[in-house]
């Protein structure tokens, strides 16, 4: 498709599909295309599924990655005075000691799920220590946020899969809305309790919003992470040289996660609607039209990295769009590349031999994510 039809239309998506770099980066950065893709989406439905997925988009909609100026800006802004840089690169600690306890518990020379036994709890246990929400819940919130990711990643959307993210919409907004009640009652030093105290000139977050928020946080803070560590892993095994060179070399660890989110990151397509008529390499994009930007083939665009289809822990420049880019660049970045980093790092200078065990990975079935949902491995 880069070479031959980099701006394709897909009547299976029935929406363009961008496979190069530079369409996927503009794609990011005009102001052409909206990432308000829900509400049109919605608005289209036939009355029996609009009921289905009404308290899906109470929440969703009020989501900061599905906004356009100024709504974006003004979410941005109210949680980035709690979800900052200085307050992330202040969690190192917690997300260390996260990484010891799981990794201490995994036995030696037996097959072990490295995506089910660290990749999945590390990022959700970080999120419930940032939340102030005891571990005991991450069985009951993991479940529902599987539900949702029903319909927010899903490789096809049918009316089980609406109903399914209902139900994950519907738990997550009551175990959430009980939370901020109890914050409010007994407030803390947690985010939740920052973030029902922000406030700018325009006001506070409304307690849908909070809501909302909450589940953002711990969707987007979890699932693409969870990803990016069973997706490194995954990876190194499949190049034991570049294993070894990690070893050898510790320091390597931070381009090393940004070789990882380049090479096979967790977030496969990026998705847009067409505010304003205009080109792309010719064709023309309609108003309303969908656009897919596959920012995992824009990763290995020719175009724009060097040996693409190659592992090099050590590339520099890797300007890669995994975190999207311009005003919706991910908010939790700092905490994802924290998190790989101390997580592959320590598990590299842990343990002297890592190989697959026997049995496939199994991947996610989504289009928008990428992903292992198990990932046999034997530590030594």
């Amino acid at each position: 498709l880069q070479d031959d039809d980099p701006v394709h239309w897909s009547p299976a998506l029935k929406a363009w599909v961008l496979t190069r770099y530079d369409d996927v980066r503009q794609m990011l950065l005009t102001d052409a295309m909206s990432p308000d893709r829900l509400r049109p989406f919605y608005a289209q439905l036939q009355c029996e599924r609009r009921d289905t997925l009404a308290e899906v988009m109470r929440y969703m909609s009020l989501w900061m990655v599905f906004r356009d100026p100024p709504e974006h800006t003004r979410l941005r802004r109210l949680v980035g005075t709690v979800f900052n840089l200085k307050a992330l690169e202040a969690l190192d600690g917690p997300v260390t000691r996260v990484v010891d306890h799981l990794l201490d518990q995994l036995p030696t020379g037996v097959p072990i799920d490295w995506a089910r036994q660290v990749a999945a709890p590390l990022p959700a246990y970080v999120i419930m220590d940032m939340l102030a929400i005891p571990y005991s819940a991450f069985p009951e919130l993991k479940e529902a946020s599987d539900e949702l990711r029903a319909f927010i990643g899903g490789a096809r959307a049918d009316g089980d899969r609406y109903a399914t993210a209902r139900r994950g919409a519907e738990r997550l907004a009551s175990f959430f809305r009980d939370l901020i009640a109890q914050r409010r009652a007994a407030p803390g030093d947690d985010f939740v309790s920052r973030m029902i105290a922000a406030r700018d000139d325009e006001g506070r977050l409304s307690e849908d919003e909070l809501v909302a928020t909450c589940m953002l946080v711990l969707f987007a803070g979890h699932e693409t992470t969870t990803h990016l560590l069973g997706n490194a892993v995954h990876a190194l095994l499949d190049h034991p040289d570049q294993l070894q060179r990690l070893r050898d070399d510790p320091a390597l660890i931070t381009p090393a996660v940004e070789e990882f989110l380049r090479y096979d990151g967790p977030s496969n397509a990026l998705a847009r609607v067409v505010k304003v008529e205009h080109q792309i390499d010719g064709k023309t994009l309609r108003v309303g039209d969908r656009v897919f930007g596959f920012a995992n083939a824009a990763n290995r665009d020719p175009r724009a990295f060097t040996d693409p289809q190659g592992l090099d822990l050590g590339r520099t420049p890797n300007r890669h769009l995994t975190f999207g880019f311009g005003t919706h660049f991910c908010m939790g970045a700092p905490l994802a590349r924290l998190e790989g980093q101390r997580c592959v790092g320590r598990l590299v200078q842990r343990f002297t031999h890592i190989r697959r065990a026997p049995g496939e990975p199994d991947w996610v079935d989504a289009l928008a994510m990428r992903g292992v949902f198990t990932l046999p491995v034997i530590l030594n």
